[in-house]
This record gives structure tokens, sequence and C-alpha cells, in this order.
């Protein structure tokens, strides 16, 4: 399992050294002072594990001075407990046992980048063997003299990847592991292979404690010791507990546990009277309750003179976010005079997270989205709107009756009665449902397109403007942004902006799929297998334009195209490896045209559009040119 783009990496095994020299300089350069507390004593201490070496590679659990952790939650609030345990949020960050692993480590053997890995198990421990492919040859017994045999620690994610950590040597400093499972598929991949990043550059390396820790622990404090040239890190909670949403619960549990002393007449006295010394999110305004989810699902801003690192985030539920941690919003730049010295260090820093006109491209960003948003803006409109950790849907959390357009006629009312007239498309249709015309998937991340959380109205001027697609036309995949035009000027107020002429002959979606930048090819191509655009658009026609992205320089946007394929009628069950050499892919590319037949039925009524002549052959020609004319500048999107 290696590709083509190996020798633009540098050695794993000198990269794990490496690395333990990097965190030293970003001790340095942060210039984030030295901590006073020294690590637990003893392995009680540290979160989890038994054996003494191994648990203060973990980070340690902060002090009992505001946090209480989630387990003191649950006495009172079972219910709750159990449906937050459920949720992904409390699977952010675990540690590594039976319980948590979904990956495979069965002594299978992975090459990537000049190494080999093999994942395995030793009781209920999991464990990496990583050796150098070229000392390993050169061994009498095919095995790597120098080879490095380490416990992984970590593991985040539990729905669409796992992502794993290793100890770093230095202190409880957990470095990421550079292979990945993919849930779904139930296999390893190479992590950089699964996002949108240059291929042709060499990607630096994470390290959880100063990244990952901000949003995927509960309290957390990085606590680098520049000195001791360690890393000394602690949290109240692994993975987003209860104390991330109702702030710090000690004053709470210890108010509960005073009250449950008293003569009963006298507690329900104080039941009644006293403050419960906890926030419920769904009990603040619209902007606070809205900042809790945004502490973060937003693009934050951290000032060095807060000391988070040190001491963590001074953000807690119920505080005005802005206070603490701005959020970079590009269409209030001149509100942010901060951003600026920021953005001449790092120019590119803002096409990394959003379109051209400000608005977010990229998940975990949510509330971004949701803050440029008029419903939000001139009215109510918050997270818990729609959304719940408890009694929803742990996959997406929407609360529940929320995955229809109930989410927006509970404001909307009047809709209800008007929503044919209003949409032009049939009451139970795809068409119908209010998010997939004013929340497409926009966003891109974690190997899928995502719905973007600003709410709008689909607008042709806009997609000339930024490149963001717009939800006509991520739908009907057969038409042309012309078309998308002329229906909104008869629909709306909306006039026809001047279009050049290849919007008037070619599809808006093979145009971003074929001649667009990573993203917009990612999307485009994750759009040609949903099935609510292929109802509208029809199918059979996409295949071969989806097997020109077969052999894509970057190797997320092949993976989505693949998955799109196998969507379409006669290619299910087509075997492609996304991460294979060139050769490979070319071949795969050549039997997936090979095996595409011009449609016979539900063919596209304008089939030039789709770049087929009029018998159904395709247009070659066409199709080369705009391959030609792609948006190749590198481009990294993070997640």
């Amino acid at each position: 399992m290696h590709g083509d783009d190996q020798k633009h990496h540098t050695s794993t095994l000198r990269w794990i050294i490496a690395l333990a020299l990097v965190a030293i300089v970003l001790l340095v350069i942060n210039l984030l002072g030295t901590p006073e507390t020294d690590p637990p004593a003893t392995p009680a201490q540290a979160l989890g594990q038994v054996q003494p070496p191994y648990t203060t590679t973990l980070p340690y659990r902060r002090d009992v001075t505001e946090y209480t952790g989630s387990s003191s939650c649950r006495e009172c609030h079972e219910d709750e407990h159990e449906s937050w345990r459920s949720s992904h949020h409390s699977r952010m960050t675990q540690l590594i046992s039976p319980k948590t692993v979904q990956a495979a480590f069965d002594g299978q053997a992975h090459e990537f980048q000049g190494e080999r890995f093999t994942m395995h198990r030793r009781g209920e421990e999991y464990w990496a063997t990583i050796e150098s492919i070229d000392a390993a040859n050169a061994a009498p017994d095919g095995r790597d003299p120098g080879a490095l045999h380490m416990r992984m620690g970590m593991v985040t994610g539990s729905h669409h990847m796992q992502v794993f950590w290793l100890p770093g040597m230095m202190g409880n400093l957990q470095i990421g592991f550079p292979f990945s499972w993919l849930i779904e598929d139930q296999r390893w991949a190479p992590r950089n292979s699964l996002f949108i990043r240059d291929p042709y550059t060499v990607v630096s390396k994470e390290n959880w404690n100063m990244s990952c820790i901000r949003c995927h622990a509960t309290g957390p404090q990085p606590r680098p010791n520049e000195a001791a040239q360690r890393f000394e890190t602690r949290v109240a909670d692994l993975g987003i507990s209860c104390e991330a949403c109702h702030g710090p619960g000690r004053r709470h549990v210890d108010r509960q546990t005073r009250l449950t002393k008293l003569p009963e007449l006298e507690r329900q006295a104080a039941l009644d009277t006293e403050p419960l010394a906890i926030v419920q999110p769904t009990d603040l305004d619209h902007i606070r309750s809205t900042q809790v989810c945004g502490s973060c699902h937003g693009m934050k801003w951290f000032d060095k003179s807060e000391g988070w690192p040190e001491h963590g985030f001074r953000y807690r539920p119920g505080d005005d976010l802005e206070q603490t941690t701005p959020i970079i919003r590009p269409t209030q730049l001149d509100r942010q005079p901060w951003l600026k010295p920021v953005l001449e260090k790092n120019p590119n820093l803002l096409g990394d997270f959003f379109w051209p006109d400000g608005y977010i491209r990229v998940p975990g960003r949510e509330y971004n989205g949701l803050l440029e948003s008029p419903c939000h803006q001139r009215g109510t409109m918050s997270c818990v709107s729609c959304h719940s950790i408890h009694e929803s849907d742990p996959n997406d959390q929407l609360a529940k009756g929320m995955r229809g357009n109930k989410a927006c006629l509970q404001c909307h009312g009047d809709m209800a009665t008007e929503l044919t007239a209003h949409t032009r498309h049939a009451a139970d249709s795809p068409g119908s449902n209010c998010y997939n015309c004013h929340m497409p998937h926009t966003s891109y991340g974690l190997l899928s397109a995502i719905r973007g959380h600003t709410i709008e109205s689909p607008n042709v001027a806009t997609t000339l403007e930024t490149g963001r697609p717009n939800a006509c036309n991520l739908c009907h995949l057969d038409k042309t942004l012309d078309w998308t035009a002329e229906q909104l000027a008869k629909r709306t107020d909306q006039a026809k902006p001047d279009l050049p002429a290849q919007h008037r002959t070619t599809a808006a979606s093979v145009l971003w799929l074929l001649k667009g930048d990573a993203g917009q090819r990612a999307l485009a191509a994750w759009h040609m297998g949903w099935e609510p655009a292929l109802q509208a658009s029809g199918s059979a026609w996409q295949p071969p334009l989806l097997a020109e992205l077969l052999n894509d320089p970057y190797s997320a946007v092949r993976y989505v195209a693949h998955k799109a394929l196998v969507r379409q009628p006669g290619y299910r069950g087509f075997e492609y490896d996304f991460v294979a050499d060139e050769p490979k892919r070319l071949a795969k590319r050549e039997v997936a045209l090979a095996k595409w037949k011009p449609p016979t039925a539900d063919t596209p009524a304008n089939p030039a559009a789709v770049l087929l002549g009029a018998n159904g052959q395709r247009l070659t020609n066409r199709v080369q040119r705009l391959i030609e004319a792609r948006d190749n500048r590198p481009m990294r999107l993070r997640e």
C-alpha cells in the first residue's frame, strides 16, 4: 500500500525521531513557560492504564478544583449520560482498548514511504512494529534489527475513520501514526491520503497535545515544559464530555451533595431557590447557546496572551466567546485588526478554510457558517434549534423530528401549506426539502461533502464570483449554469447575469468536476453518487467523467470519485485502490471507461451539456480540453 508520491516524503523512522526535536522547537517558539506541578506520582492518577512506564505517556487527569469528570454526572443523570456515551462526542479521543478500537490489528504488514508497518495485538494491548524496508531486506532473517516496537496510546474518531497516536518519548507527547483506519471500507490507508493536501509537498506531522486537544478533549491543558523538554498534558476528560457543554461541574456537584444532607422540606426549598451552579445551553439566549458549540465548531483565534497551553482556555459555557477566543470571520476583517499580521505571515490561511466570499468550506467549523446566516443574525436560530446531544440521532446529533422540514417550519410555519408553490417541486421530492436548497453540501471533509451551515438561497452571480457551487446545480447535475439562471429569473426577482460561453454549453457539475480546484472536484464527484441528484438528473452518463478522476493528483478526490462510481448502474463492486501506484490507477481508469455503455434510458435532455454526442458517444476532445484547463494550484483544505 504505497503510492507514487512517496519520494516527496521523509522516512517515517527518521520522522519519529525528528518530531521530538520539532516539539522542542515548538516549546521555544511559543514561549509557553514551565508548569509548576510535576506529573502524577502514581499510575492511579493517570487516565486508564496500570503499567507505570506506559501510563506516564498518557494525558494526566486535571486537578479537581474545578472539573469533576463525566463519571460524576452519571449518578443523577443516568439517561443523559447514556445518550451522551452513545454519541460521537464521547469518542472524540479515547484510550486504546478492545472496546474503542475498530481497526484490524491482525499482524498484516503495510508498506509506506520506505517503511513497513505491522499492526498487532498483545492481549488487550495494541502495538505497531515499524521497520525500514531496506534494512529488513539486507538482514538475513528479513527483519530490521533497528525496528521500533511501539505501544499505541490513544485513538480519535469512531464515525468515519480512526486516527491513532503513539507516545512521543517526551513526557506524554502524542504523535500521529501514519496510517488511519477507514471504518466504512474496513481498511488501513496512509493518513495523508485522506485529506485534500498538495500531494507534492511534505505535510508537517501532527501532535495531539497542541492541536487536536483543543476540540477533542474537555478542559485541555497542553502544558509544554520548555525547561524539561517534555509535555505534561492534562485534561478533565478525554472526548467532549458533559462539562464541555455545561461548564465545570465542581460547584454543582458540591451543591447537590450538600443538599442531600438537608431535611426534606429544607432541601426542597433550597432546590427551588438556589442556583443550579451549572449551565444549561438550552436556557441561554441564541447567541450564547450557539457560542457553546462554537467554542469547538468555529475557526478560533488563539491569542498567546491568553496562555491557554499552560492554563487551558478561559472560555466557559455561558460566557461571551468573543471576549476570550474570537472567531475568524473573513466577512468582517475590518473589525478584526488582530488578524492582519497573521495573514501577512500566512496569506493562504483564509483560502485553506473559506470560499472567497468568506463562507466556510471545511467541516468542524459549522459555527462560522451559522454566523453568516440571516436566520441567526436577524432571528433566533441557534445550534440547539436543530441539534441535541440527548434524545437525538447519534450519527449527526439531529434532535428528534429535525431530519425533515420540521427544522425549518418551526420558524417558517406559513410555508407548510405553501411548500409546493414555494419550491416548485413535488411535496414528497428531495427538491421540497428545505435544506437541500438552503443548506446544500458546499463544505468538504472526511472524504465526504457536508452541508454548509449558512442558510442561503441559490444565486448564480455568487457561484460565478466565488466558485462555490449552488444548490440547483448540485442536484440538477446535467444542467448548465445558464439553465439555473433562467429558472431563478423566472421564479424569483434574481436578475440573470452575463455568463461565459462555457456556462451556456456545459453542465456546471461537469465544469467543477473536470476543471475545478481539488475541493470543487471532490464536491462534484460526491454529488454524482448522491441519490437525490441521481433522481433529478438521471444516471449512467456520469461514469466516464468519474473515471477521469481515478488518476486525479489528489488521493482524496480519487477516493470520492470511486465511491460515486460504484453507485452507478453496472459499476457495483468495481474494485479500485485509491492509493495504488499510478500505472495501476491508469489501468483501472481504462477498465472503467471500457465498461461504460451509452445510456439507453433516462438519457440527459441535453447530452452535449454532459459531453456526450447525439448518439451517446463521448466527446473526448471537449473532455480533454477541460482537463487541460484544470485549476491545478496547490490546495490544502484544513479539516
